[in-house]
């Protein structure tokens, strides 16, 4: 019997099952674990090769017949926000975004319940139990927190918090070369504020401050309503078969 080191990563591929994202298609992962000691080194090298991570598995699309899921990340330094896009931002001026610890709490459920009932009633998540939302949030062994966005208050420009109920989340990983936003939603009352573009545009100007070059999105996939808005964050780059390619 051949054996593995604990740190070599094994990788698997599900079974066929309908894509959440072209109809009439199916789709398969490859997909391997992010645990031990080398996880977030090889979380890092994975990323940037097109995977995601959930928890502490990392995976990528694997499909026979299609390769219309395509890794995207946008290129911060050069990122200048269209005119809609400041509109957004001058919207959102009275939010304020802290990064805190991975942690749940009851309020995070509780906003993430409202958030998939209103907005991803028919989805795979919408099952998900107070378990598993913690799971989600807290089973991680790379560099990862939770940036909670919440109204401006007196005393921000001294605390640098917020005050008041919660509006959204992101859960964040911090890579060597970038942020990559592994998962947010929001309040569904403030929708016409367009608060999924907000985070974005928050966690650019993030990046830029941080110094690295980059905000992995995660995949877009044309053809796809519920992925398009990522193409609107440009220059970015997109990972096809000859490497990242800038589309600006």
């Amino acid at each position: 019997m051949t054996s593995h080191p604990r740190d070599t990563p094994q990788f698997y591929l599900t079974a066929p099952s309908p894509c959440p994202y072209l109809p009439g298609q199916e789709e398969r992962k490859v997909f391997t674990h992010l645990v031990g000691r080398r996880a977030r080194d090889l979380n890092e090298i994975l990323t940037q090769g097109g995977f995601r991570r959930s928890q502490t598995i990392a995976y990528r699309p694997a499909c026979e017949a299609c390769r219309a899921c395509i890794s995207v990340r946008v290129v911060v330094d050069d990122f200048q926000p269209s005119a809609s896009q400041k509109r957004i931002l001058a919207r959102n001026d009275d939010w304020i975004g802290t990064p805190e610890p991975n942690r749940p709490a009851s309020e995070q459920y509780a906003l993430f319940r409202r958030y998939l009932d209103a907005r991803h009633g028919d989805g795979g998540m919408v099952d998900m139990t107070v378990l598993d939302y913690a799971m989600m949030i807290e089973d991680s062994h790379v560099d990862t927190h939770l940036v909670s966005y919440r109204r401006r208050g007196p005393d921000t420009a001294i605390t640098g918090r917020g005050f008041g109920a919660p509006l959204a989340f992101c859960l964040t990983d911090v890579l060597a070369d970038g942020l990559s936003m592994v998962y947010s939603f929001y309040d569904p009352e403030e929708a016409g504020r367009s608060p999924g573009t907000f985070m974005i545009l928050d966690h650019i100007r993030r990046a830029r401050r941080l110094g690295l070059p980059y905000l992995y999105l995660g995949y877009w996939v044309e053809g796809s309503r519920k992925m398009d808005y990522k193409s609107r964050f440009r220059p970015q780059e997109r990972l096809m078969g000859q490497g990242w390619v800038r589309v600006s």
